[in-house]
């Protein structure tokens, strides 16, 4: 097989829209993937005009067209392909859509907001990659109300599960009487991270919304619609960190 025409297992499956580059990556630690009849590996490569890859029995017919959308996401879904407990996912959200697209990223059963899905495996890798530190804007509402040295401790960091999270930035955006509504700003993606944060200094999260990721905006769509983003928004969606660190737009424009 001629090396240059090999490309690693994890990037094709996400160029064929089955899942992310890291999802693709458990799938084949689970056994899910076959190259030529055999169990995939990690590290695997193929040659795209010669290999056969089954995932999940069925077999992968190379790229589709690239597809990327925004939906709304209500809460009670779970940002999944697929649940093994018979839970309700996104993918029941975006019916009618001829190409495999995924979810990408975290956005926890109980929240709503911004949730980006695609097949173009390249941005979702940087959109998700840690180095890239790309901004999520979130509106929290919490019960009763904290005080601004809470706030503080919430913008330097909160140890969670033995590791301190990022620098962030909270802002008090209103408080009543039983209520108080925030505004966080994170470039770090740790599983319900915020929830668990507030968690830890004793604030209850009665409310969880993504409101922006980099410099793409919810807007008006509604709760549990979806739209296609145009060239312009894909555009704003890889600039979104590059005033921020240019590796990162290099990064990208190497997997693309």
């Amino acid at each position: 097989m001629s090396q240059g025409n090999e490309i690693r297992l994890q990037k094709y499956m996400a160029d064929c829209g089955v899942a992310s580059r890291r999802a693709s990556e458990q799938l084949i630690k689970d056994g899910k993937v076959k190259i030529n009849g055999r169990r995939a590996k990690l590290g695997d490569k193929i040659n795209k005009s010669r290999d056969t890859v089954m995932v999940e029995g069925k077999r992968l017919e190379g790229a589709e067209k690239q597809l990327t959308i925004m939906l709304n996401k209500p809460r009670g879904y779970v940002t999944t392909v697929s649940d093994e407990l018979g839970r309700k996912t996104v993918m029941q959200l975006v019916s009618g859509i001829d190409e495999r697209i995924y979810p990408v990223g975290r956005l926890d059963k109980d929240s709503q907001g911004l949730l980006i899905m695609t097949n173009d495996g390249a941005l979702a890798n940087f959109l998700t990659h840690p180095s890239n530190g790309i901004k999520k804007r979130y509106s929290v509402t919490i019960k009763g109300s904290a005080d601004e040295a809470v706030i503080q401790h919430l913008r330097d960091g909160v140890v969670i599960d033995g590791k301190k999270t990022a620098k962030c930035e909270v802002e008090i955006i209103s408080t009543q009487k039983d209520r108080q509504q925030l505004d966080f700003t994170l470039s770090e993606g740790r599983n319900r991270e915020i929830r668990k944060m507030c968690e830890t200094l004793g604030l209850e999260v009665m409310r969880l919304k993504r409101i922006s990721v980099g410099d793409l905006k919810l807007g008006q769509l509604p709760v549990g619609k979806w739209r296609r983003l145009s060239d312009a928004e894909i555009r704003l969606l890889k600039k979104s960190h590059a005033a921020n660190n240019n590796l990162g737009k290099k990064r990208y424009a190497a997997q693309g």
